[in-house]
């Protein structure tokens, strides 16, 4: 598997969260989205954003995380044992957007990446999300 710099994918996401939102505030055209920026006790953060009452959506929240942890969960190992018990680095970016229009459909969108360290072995990660 080719290296990979986790600093790059998190300054890629913080970028998409930011394109994403200059172009919701764009279409919108009701403000700007409010921001909100909160750590995790157990290691990491991010950042929230919502933009309530527009003139084309309800309400949009687009978030940003980047947590660390100690090990990973089961359900992250379940396909991949040899990473029981290693420490781990997730984020990504998420979208939920409610439009005015009862006739145009709400939307949600997620991009994850993943990264751990098995003590005995060279670092894994790998891409996940989807959108509906």
């Amino acid at each position: 598997m080719p290296d990979i710099n986790p600093e790059l994918v998190r300054s890629y996401l913080l970028d998409l969260q930011d394109r994403i939102c200059r172009a919701l505030e764009q279409e919108d055209g009701g403000g700007p989205f409010r921001e909100d920026n909160w750590d995790r006790p157990e290691g990491g953060g991010g950042r929230s954003r919502v933009l309530e009452g527009g003139k084309v959506f309800e309400k949009a929240g687009i978030n940003f995380s980047d947590v660390q942890g100690a090990s990973l969960p089961p359900s992250a190992t379940a396909t991949r044992p040899q990473l029981a018990g290693a420490p781990f680095r997730a984020m990504g970016v998420s979208l939920v957007c409610h439009p005015l229009n009862p006739h145009v459909p709400t939307t949600h969108m997620n991009v994850r990446f993943f990264y751990a360290e098995p003590s005995d072995g060279e670092p894994i990660w790998w891409f996940g999300g989807g959108f509906d």
